[in-house]
């Protein structure tokens, strides 16, 4: 892949472990990552994230903190699967762009797939959380320990998508 890659941190500072991508976002900040990647920092709103990616990338990269019923701490890496537009009324998707809270990937995904803006490939990486709920300012142990772990995923997946276009192989 010769294009450029979109390394998109969805978060919430204010929410404890929902500001897992902004921390990734600032821990890449220090790192010297290619000409053709961005970092963004797209807090939690879907307009934001609509707004980076209409600036046509050739891949994104999606970090947030994704809630699957793990221990704290757990990484996810994965390709995105694209929820199936059908499912959705043009009302519910337009209210996605709107919503300024807990705005979550699958939201996003659908969201940038509705405007055809979302880059094949998209992927995932996600850190389950340990707390979202409770006015808080700082990361869990087991998500502060997690973002490190992150950021190396995501140069190993860049390199990937710079040297063959996938995250597959």
């Amino acid at each position: 892949m010769t294009g450029r890659i979109l390394v998109a941190c969805m978060g919430n500072l204010l929410r404890g472990d929902d500001g897992f991508g902004v921390a990734v976002a600032d821990a890449l900040e220090d790192r010297d990552l290619p000409s053709d990647v961005e970092v963004v920092e797209v807090g939690i709103s879907g307009v934001s994230m609509a707004q980076e990616l209409l600036d046509e990338y050739d891949a994104l990269v999606l970090v947030d903190a994704m809630e699957r019923n793990e221990e704290p701490g757990t990484l996810y890496v994965e390709r995105a699967d694209v929820p199936d537009l059908d499912g959705y009324s043009k009302r519910e998707i337009g209210g996605f762009a709107a919503d300024m809270h807990q705005t979550d990937p699958s939201k996003v995904l659908v969201l940038g797939e509705a405007l055809d803006v979302l880059p094949e490939p998209t992927v995932l990486v996600g850190c389950e959380p340990y707390e979202t709920d409770d006015l808080e300012d700082q990361l869990s142990d087991p998500v502060c320990a997690a973002v490190p772990r992150a950021v190396e995923h995501i140069e190993l997946v860049i390199d990937k998508l710079r040297s063959n276009g996938s995250v597959d192989g």
